[in-house]
């Protein structure tokens, strides 16, 4: 609950809300209700200890701490599998790479979910590779090759037969006997140019020896002749056009054809083609001889098979490719089916120690819940309670007493006319007072106000609920009785948190003014030190920027020792240090009196004494000239000429002990005390 400006603004107005407090008529109600308060503290600190215990003090450790950590080990499991698989499964893990514990998640609602098979990891690495590849198109099927299209060429009877003339002829027997009818057929071509001799023996020849010839290579030689030309010629542009349409698979590069093995089996194919095309020649020239040529078919098959592989490939991507969405939320499955496997000993582990920890956690939030349910049942009760017995009445009373006793007979707080839950501030005729009050009445008033409040509630439950009470500045307004009476309801409010026994639990105090600080922090009890309830603070502007500085003691005594611990402190404010030593030399000097100070300035030279000058200006006028500030910038330097002619000023008028003792140096000769025994009560002065 705070009390500052934005709370006087608030509540002053025209009617103020009505402070409920619990009256005394019912003291079974009142009894019940602190069994319930006690009743309440009890349960509260049991779900403190039970939250302590579950999630230690910061909310990370106890039980939950054990789970984050069994988690956490969990997680580099799983992220060490990412890590050994990232190369080639980085496109099914695509949402789940940025944070261990995302993919860890995944991992776990896998293992609940996850019912594809089980497939070999290299075989799988292949299936992501096909299915996440980049510019992934539909691939055309090649052209396969006949396998037996130079079977009947190579299997050809008439390769077998041996092509000679007619037996009947008269000459048939010598060239049988010789078996030289190649041999004969090839020079009849030279009997024409022979002139009736031999072409190779130069006899003369038979008149009628072409005849006879001729008769021997009769029509059905010539047939054979033919015959065998028009094989060679079949089995030329056969084998052709096999080995073309294999040069035309290479040149395509298909995708998933072996070309490797293609080209070793085109060259096999090559040189067998020409082996027979030799004996194809041997026999146009020997008709006679027979012919066995080596059969290509098993090399085409080979070919055939190599084909065939690869439009099965080609047919399985061109299948995948139409329904490729299908086809990879398969793969992506089998790729946490194998992660998941692999995490198997770790998912293992993580649920039998998880296991135990749940149990705890379950345990102790059931528990909280449970006691929580009851705290919020007897708050019920209680608030119930209280609005039986609460009034508005008791808090005009209390504050019109204190009105009274401190001579505000002008005004006073009264039912709202019309809403009992309401008050208004009037004039003894009744009038509103609200827009005649003096700014010293209207904070006292609001301060009064908020100091019941703090007894109470706005409503008619929660006035019993705990509190910590923050004031801002009270008594900025107020002239010296008010100060003290406010100061007075503080000190009780203090007392109140020290004993613990009652709803304000912690007081927070702000306040500029000095008088009134000591008179709220006076306690006979402290020493030098703090005592452990209070803690001591004050807020410095440093370069704009405000500070706030731990002390061990109470700090502030009076405004004149302030000015000398600003000049004390090696983070002095290098934008005040100059009005600070002025109203140190104001506040001394002229107390002092009798010191002619103009004689100290002429005892200085050059810059110094425009430095004592200007400070010295300050205690003759009491203002503060603009052009003083002329003299220097606000540098280390300067600062230090500053501190340094300060320092001469009271060494020169004869006041070096009072320096000394304020300044805190020569310990030694402060224990003897300080020369000057008028010195030892320095005035206050007021807000600092």
């Amino acid at each position: 609950m705070v009390y500052n400006r934005e709370f006087v603004e608030r509540s002053y107005d025209t009617r103020l809300p009505g402070i409920f407090t619990l009256g005394q008529g019912n003291r079974a109600a009142l009894q019940r209700i602190e069994e319930c308060r006690t009743a309440i503290e009890t349960l509260e600190q049991d779900i403190d200890n039970r939250k302590h215990t579950l999630g230690g003090a910061d909310g990370g450790g106890g039980k939950l701490g054990e789970l984050a950590t069994l988690r956490a080990r969990l997680e580099e499991d799983c992220w060490a599998l990412k890590t050994r698989h990232d190369a080639y499964f980085h496109d099914a893990f695509t949402g789940y790479m940025g944070a261990k514990s995302a993919f860890c998640d995944k991992v776990l609602e896998e293992k609940n979910s996850n019912s594809a098979a089980a497939i070999d990891l290299e075989q799988l690495k292949t299936r992501v590779a096909t299915v996440f590849e980049k510019g992934l198109q539909t691939e055309r099927l090649l052209a396969t090759l006949p396998v037996d299209l130079l079977d009947a060429h190579e299997a050809a009877p008439l390769l077998a037969k041996r092509v000679i003339g007619k037996e009947d002829v008269d000459v048939a027997a010598l060239i049988r006997k010789l078996g030289n009818s190649d041999w004969v057929k090839q020079g009849l071509s030279y009997l024409p140019h022979s002139e009736g001799d031999c072409p190779f023996c130069q006899q003369n020849l038979p008149h009628d020896i072409d005849e006879r010839l001729a008769e021997y290579f009769d029509e059905t030689y010539a047939r054979d002749i033919e015959a065998i030309n028009r094989l060679i010629g079949d089995y030329r542009a056969s084998s052709s056009n096999v080995l073309e349409s294999v040069g035309r698979l290479l040149a395509d590069k298909p995708r998933y054809l072996d070309t490797d093995a293609v080209k070793a089996l085109q060259e096999h194919l090559k040189e067998r083609v020409e082996a027979n095309q030799r004996k194809l020649d041997l026999k146009t020239k020997e008709p006679s001889s027979t012919v066995s040529l080596e059969p290509t078919r098993p090399l085409l098959a080979q070919l055939s098979g190599l084909i065939g592989t690869a439009n099965e490939k080609a047919e399985g991507q061109n299948r995948l490719l139409a329904n490729l969405v299908a086809e990879r939320e398969t793969v992506v499955s089998q790729v946490w089916r194998c992660v998941i496997d692999e995490a198997e000993p770790a998912l293992a582990r993580f649920d039998a120690d998880r296991r135990n920890v749940d149990a705890a956690i379950v345990g102790l939030q059931s528990s909280i819940d449970q006691k929580q349910g009851e705290a919020t049942a007897l708050n019920s009760e209680m608030n119930a309670l209280e609005r039986c017995i609460t009034s508005v009445e008791p808090t005009v009373i209390e504050i019109n007493k204190i009105l009274t006793s401190f001579g505000f007979r002008g005004f006073r707080l009264t039912a709202a006319e019309g809403e009992k839950s309401q008050y208004q501030i009037v004039r003894p005729d009744g009038a509103d007072a609200t827009r005649t009050l003096s700014e010293g009445e209207k904070t006292f008033i609001t301060f009064l106000y908020f100091y019941h409040l703090l007894r109470g509630s706005s409503s008619e439950s929660g006035i019993t609920s705990d509190r910590i009470v923050v004031i801002d500045d009270p008594v900025s307004s107020l002239d010296s009785d008010i100060l003290f009476v406010v100061s007075s309801l503080i000190k009780r409010l203090l007392k109140e948190a020290c004993d613990g026994n009652g709803l304000i639990k912690q007081v927070i105090l702000l306040t500029h003014n000095i008088y009134f600080h000591k008179e709220v922090t006076f306690d006979p009890r402290r020493q030098k030190v703090c005592m452990n309830h209070e803690t001591f603070w004050i807020v410095k502007k440093r370069d704009d920027v405000s500070v706030l500085e731990s002390h061990a003691g109470n700090p502030i005594q009076t405004s004149y020792q302030l000015l000398w611990n600003e000049v004390r402190d090696p983070q002095r404010s290098k934008l005040t240090i100059q009005n600070t030593l002025r109203r140190i030399l104001e506040n001394y000097f002229k107390i002092l009196g009798e010191i002619e100070l103009d004689k100290v300035v002429d005892r200085f030279e050059g810059q110094e004494k425009m430095i004592c000058g200007a400070l010295l200006s300050w205690a003759h006028d009491g203002s503060h000239n603009a052009h003083d500030d002329l003299y220097l910038t606000s540098d280390e330097e300067t600062i230090a000429r500053y501190l340094s002619v300060f320092r001469k000023i009271f060494e020169l008028s004869g006041q070096s002990s009072h320096y000394k003792m304020m300044m805190k140096v020569e310990a030694d000769e402060l224990e003897a005390g300080p020369a000057e025994p008028m010195l030892t009560a320095i005035p206050t002065e007021g807000a600092a």
